[in-house]
């Protein structure tokens, strides 16, 4: 009996050791020893996500109980405070594992994020709907105005009270257990929207051997990197690979005179994740949008829009409808004309009974615009490499905000590909800033700017750095060429740079105001506000230099820009305004409807009148945006910030002077403050007065 305890003993003593060595191996258990405390990729592997989620969790948890469990009265400290500064384990890990999992995707990536998203969501709901904590802070709330509470502190106070209401702290106890349930089931159904996205995109491609693509009219630009495409893919046996990835495939559409492969290129991209089909996403957009309402009104809203923007500037959907129809009639009379000019030019070409399809517009209207303005993109491209225009924003960051870009390779990379820089103001480190441009299957499609961490002020009044992250998905250089951008994917760099500014200037004391943590109807004005100056012939002088001869953009050239600037803004408008009045149709449902596809879809464009030569931005299948990334009833924003930006750059350009210092003073103050104080109240201080949509209007030839 004494020898079996004692075999028993060892076991457990070893088992324990064992478990602590595992831990000690698990480098998100201990300080990262790397320079800005960045996460050392490097060791970071598939196996420590789990137990660090798990241990993350219980940390959190741990600390919630520490704050239901105080004696002491709730002050703002004990309670309010203590709430901001829990979860930092969490908070570490989570911004590490599902910022790879979009740019460094694998199915063991995805396994782990199936297993651990719906847990996420439970251990979310712990801490809102923990009705002893919502006690605490609401006792906090209830007496705000004799706290005498000063700088961010009446913020954050609003905003964690807000939040705990909206996340269903007010909900009767006996739908919490429903609302945990629809929370769960969102979790893992965005997730596996998003995935089958990713899948079916990497799945399809089009492969022609050296004799089918002699005559179809595609630049050596495109042909080279189809090329190289092919040859990095081990079971291609031609040789050239077009994918559905942006840069070849829309570059493919624009200049491709076989109108039978365009149609193909055209179904393979459009039809994805349709009903039918391999990764068929027609199922979960259904659950999705259902379950949304149904939680809106567990919460006491109508829609799940209405509960959406009650939290944005916008406010309401039908202020939202109201601003997007407004700007919809203008766009669609201008698309019409366009349709009119390129059924002309297939006619001339295909003869008299031939119909303008949607995989017919993007090659005449490329057609048309090097016609009319002597305008193609194999003029443009050679003064835009990726180089020059990255350079370009860093210029303008620099003239505005004094900010330096300062490469650093010895800083951990969480890939290969990514460019890591330091970000000065002065002498001062200010941001970590990571650039990762080319396409890779591990990595969804789009550009987007995240964080592996957000600037904040720690328990020992320490300022800690943000860490910044710009995602891209363009052409790869090859062997003779850099990587070389038409304009909208120099606008597209700027926009995401913009984005990364707004993080990257980011003074604020806690973390869950700082930088882009605010309203989603406001987020996109300080991206897109960049674009501007992208396009503006001063600044386009300063960067844009043909990557052989370093010899500046003519004048020639950038007049032709300018003058083609509103050109394609019926398309470009109608296709944007339909993707969002589609997306405000799914969530401004009221009753449980049975959403079936194309029905659903095809109703919603039918009611708006749009033709049948142009699609939604976006097919509801394959439209990540609002299943599986954070827009839902939100895509609205793109316009409505773009109001803002317009507005904004308006007040530079009536100065006289596009880096106007005491402008740009007043508009970091607006980047640097996140969502510490009301974001339209900085707007109106900054400008002035309340923004003007003529702007706008103007800029896309609307008037």
């Amino acid at each position: 009996m004494k020898k079996s305890l004692l075999i028993i003993g060892c076991a457990l003593l070893l088992l324990t050791t064992a478990c602590k060595q595992k831990n000690m191996d698990n480098p998100f258990f201990s300080e990262w020893n790397t320079p800005y405390n960045i996460p050392d990729f490097e060791k970071i592997k598939t196996e420590h996500y789990l137990p660090a989620f798990e241990e993350g969790m219980q940390r959190q948890k741990a600390e919630i109980d520490a704050i239901v469990n105080n004696s002491e009265a709730p002050t703002f400290e004990n309670t309010i405070e203590a709430l901001e500064q829990s979860g930092a384990l969490l908070n570490e890990v989570s911004g590490v594992f599902f910022n790879l999992a979009e740019s460094n995707n694998s199915e063991e990536m995805e396994k782990i994020a199936e297993e651990i998203s719906p847990k996420l969501a439970a251990h979310s709901d712990d801490i809102m709907l923990n009705a002893k904590l919502f006690e605490r802070v609401k006792a906090v709330y209830d007496q705000r105005e004799s706290l005498g509470l000063t700088g961010e502190q009446p913020r954050l106070l609003e905003e964690t009270y807000k939040n705990f209401v909206r996340n269903g702290a007010n909900i009767p106890a006996d739908k919490q257990d429903r609302f945990r349930e629809i929370n769960s089931l969102l979790s893992s159904l965005t997730l596996r929207f998003g995935n089958n996205v990713l899948k079916a995109t990497n799945d399809i491609s089009l492969t022609l051997s050296e004799e089918q693509v002699k005559d179809l009219g595609l630049n050596e630009g495109q042909l080279a990197a189809a090329k190289e495409a092919a040859e990095a893919d081990a079971n291609c046996k031609e040789a050239y690979k077009f994918t559905l990835h942006m840069p070849s495939w829309e570059p493919f559409m624009q200049n491709c005179n076989d109108r039978e492969m365009r149609k193909l290129m055209w179904d393979s991209y459009s039809c994805r994740c349709m009903a039918g089909s391999k990764n068929d996403n027609s199922a979960i957009i259904d659950s999705i949008v259902n379950l949304r309402l149904e939680r809106a009104q567990i919460l006491g809203f109508e829609s799940h829009a209405a509960y959406t923007l009650d939290d944005c500037l916008a406010k309401t959907p039908e202020a939202v409808y109201k601003c997007l129809m407004d700007l919809w009639k203008p766009a669609l009379a201008k698309a019409k004309q366009e349709r009119d000019e390129y059924q002309k030019m297939l006619v001339a070409d295909e003869g008299k009974d031939a119909k303008l399809q949607p995989w017919d517009w993007r090659y005449y209207c490329e057609k048309l615009r090097a016609e009319r303005y002597a305008l193609n993109d194999d003029e443009i491209r050679p003064y835009f490499s990726l180089d020059n225009v990255r350079e370009g924003a860093f210029t303008v960051a620099n003239k505005l905000y004094g900010l330096t870009f300062r490469q650093n390779d010895a800083l951990p990379k969480y890939d290969p590909e990514a460019i890591a820089y330091e970000v000065l103001d002065g002498d001062n480190v200010i941001a970590v800033l990571y650039m990762d441009f080319f396409p890779r299957e591990s990595k969804r499609s789009g550009a987007w700017m995240t964080n592996f961490r957000e600037q904040y002020v720690d328990k020992d009044g320490n300022n800690v750095i943000p860490i910044i992250s710009m995602v891209c998905n363009f052409t790869k250089p090859t062997k003779d060429k850099p990587s070389l951008l038409n304009f909208d994917e120099s606008e597209t760099l700027f926009h995401e740079f913009g984005h990364c500014l707004h993080g990257m200037l980011s003074q604020c004391h806690y973390r869950s105001l700082s930088g882009t943590n605010v309203p989603r109807d406001f987020v996109e004005m300080p991206s897109q506000v960049m674009e501007n100056w992208c396009r503006h012939p001063e600044v386009m002088k300063e960067y844009a230099k043909h990557y052989k001869t370093g010899e500046a953009i003519p004048d020639s050239l950038i007049t032709k820009i300018a003058a083609a600037a509103t050109y394609g803004q019926g398309f470009i408008n109608t296709e944007l305004l339909a993707a969002s009045l589609l997306d405000m149709d799914y969530h401004s449902i009221t009753k449980p409807t049975k959403i079936v596809l194309p029905d659903f879809e095809d109703q919603a464009m039918a009611k708006i009148g749009l033709i049948p030569e142009i699609i939604s931005r976006y097919k509801s299948p394959y439209f990540q945006h609002i299943f599986s990334g954070g827009y839902s009833a939100g895509y609205y924003s793109y316009t409505w910030t773009a109001i803002l930006d317009a507005d904004a750059f308006e007040a530079f350009r009536e100065s006289g002077d596009l880096y106007n210092p005491e402008l740009a003073k007043k508009f970091r103050f607006l980047l640097s403050h996140g969502n510490t104080i009301d974001p339209m109240k900085m707007y109106v201080d900054f400008r002035g007065k309340q923004p003007s949509v003529e702007p706008l209007k103007r800029n896309r030839g609307l008037i």
